[in-house]
């Protein structure tokens, strides 16, 4: 029993965490729930998704994440943006 009290406080803890850095809030307690502690260093690690640079699918102008490859809205294969075209949202 104390350990499924356990495991929902780390579970809480670490979906709060990944939550707030722009992920999955129930995979992250998932995740944090069955690894304990090593769930909460992972997420901890984790990058925050709200600060990757982001540039616009010249099709559909989406915004997208500089990681994408292929816009889900159009389909459209992405390349490697001018310098210029790239939105920095972390940056001021």
């Amino acid at each position: 029993m104390e350990y499924l009290v356990i495991a929902f406080f780390f579970g809480l803890a670490t979906a709060l965490i990944g939550r707030a850095k722009g992920s999955s809030f129930f995979i992250w307690f998932l995740i944090g729930a069955v690894t304990l502690l090593i769930g909460l260093v992972a997420v901890v690690l984790y990058r925050v998704d709200k600060d990757e640079p982001e540039r616009q699918c010249p099709n559909c102008h989406k915004a997208l994440k500089l990681y994408v490859q292929v816009c889900p809205r159009c389909g459209t294969d992405l390349y490697l943006p001018d310098p210029a075209a790239v939105r920095h949202p972390g940056v001021r």
